[in-house]
């Protein structure tokens, strides 16, 4: 019987050697501080929006398009995966992964574009600083703090880019920014399975909906190395399997990929501690091989999908919602919800941003149907 004790790395996150919190707060009896911070994520108003954003199709497209809390729960499994193939805590990284687009605006990149430019002159607008943003101080569920009062390993893994001049803003979890170190490897192996998750799902999307074909994606050798593989094993598999078993094949290369790279990383570096993982060059990453792999695949979603006319009609359309709604809100605070009115009396462009990034992609469509649609509502 194959045994599946894992024995925690001596470089891995250590809840018992965390940070900590920005308010103290007794330690639970039943649950790590890395467990309790995935809690705080699933139970959160915001964990519960992603349901009804956008990962490539506006959500009312399709039942079976994924979400960002689809795509965020697939990320939490592969990642977990890896952590514990390299003896990583696998509750931080679960964590980091279902808290990673927490801050997502609705209509996926399309409206974080939009939104980010209607903030060009009043800070920007970036969807991890935004998730940041919600536990940092958003989320209004307990009584002696705003926020989620997450540990600083959960902090710092949201954050996958930031600018040095935004990280002055940040206090401890944006010294890495400016001291050019990297985070946790908990936090650099969510980076990637955030990449393999979006990259092979978009491609099961693509060909459901039809904007993408099998004979397209035989131009992209990760993909059709596997198909190969699958039509010679199961020469009279209808499409539906086949998809399937390519894609699963082509996420399992990835990941046993990433592990072995990742490993001998690690070997050649001979971490001690955390600490050394930060002090070091980025030790998550695909072989070279791989890296090229991917790379050709994501230039090939980019061009073929990402960019299709039907994606681009619908983002249109989206950051033709967003504008309009940035627009009237920021004339108008008065227009919003009272939680927002009041916050915008500190800074008025960002409460619009607030409001307007929490939304789900159909409150959005609804809101702007109330604001500009008037026939519908006389």
């Amino acid at each position: 019987m194959t045994s599946f004790a894992i024995t925690l790395a001596p470089y891995a996150a250590n809840p018992d050697t965390s940070f900590g919190r920005s308010h103290q707060e007794p330690e639970s009896p039943t649950r790590n501080a890395f467990q309790r911070d995935r809690d705080r994520i699933i139970h959160s108003t915001a964990f519960r929006r992603l349901e009804y954003k956008t990962q490539v199709f506006v959500n009312h497209e399709g039942d079976l398009f994924r979400t960002r809390l689809t795509h965020s729960l697939e990320v939490a499994q592969l990642a977990r995966g890896i952590a514990r193939t390299l003896n990583l805590h696998e509750d931080l990284t679960e964590a980091i992964a279902l808290a990673h687009d927490l801050g997502h605006t609705p209509f996926g990149h399309a409206g974080q574009d939009a939104l980010n430019a209607c903030m060009k002159d009043y800070g920007g607008f970036e969807h991890n600083l935004q998730s940041l943003r919600v536990v940092d101080k958003l989320e209004q569920r307990y009584a002696e703090f705003d926020g989620l009062n997450c540990t600083f390993e959960l902090r710092e893994g949201i954050l996958k880019h930031c600018s040095v001049k935004n990280a002055k803003q940040l206090g401890d979890v944006g010294l890495r920014f400016i001291n050019k170190t990297n985070p946790s490897l908990e936090a650099q192996i969510t980076n990637f399975a955030d990449e393999i998750a979006y990259n092979n799902h978009d491609i099961d999307d693509g060909l459901r909906s039809g904007l993408i074909t099998i004979e397209q994606l035989q131009s992209v050798d990760l993909f059709a190395s596997q198909l190969d593989l699958v039509k010679t094993k199961y020469p009279k598999l209808e499409q539906k399997r086949l998809i399937h078993e390519t894609i699963r094949r082509m996420i399992n290369v990835l990941v046993v990929d990433l592990c072995t790279q990742t490993s001998k990383n690690i070997d050649q570096l001979k971490p001690n501690n955390i600490n050394d993982i930060r002090e070091a060059p980025y030790l998550a990453g695909f072989s070279t091989d791989m890296a090229t792999k991917n790379l050709n695949l994501k230039q090939f979603l980019r061009k073929n999908l990402y960019q299709h006319y039907k994606v681009n009609r619908m983002s249109a359309k989206a950051e033709r919602i967003i504008r309009e709604l940035f627009t009237v809100f920021f004339a108008d605070v008065g227009l919003m919800p009272y939680e927002f009115q009041a916050a915008a009396k500190a800074d008025k462009a960002r409460a619009v941003a607030d409001y307007i990034a929490g939304m789900t992609d159909r409150f959005a469509i609804r809101e702007h149907k109330r604001l500009f649609a008037v026939e519908e509502y006389f």
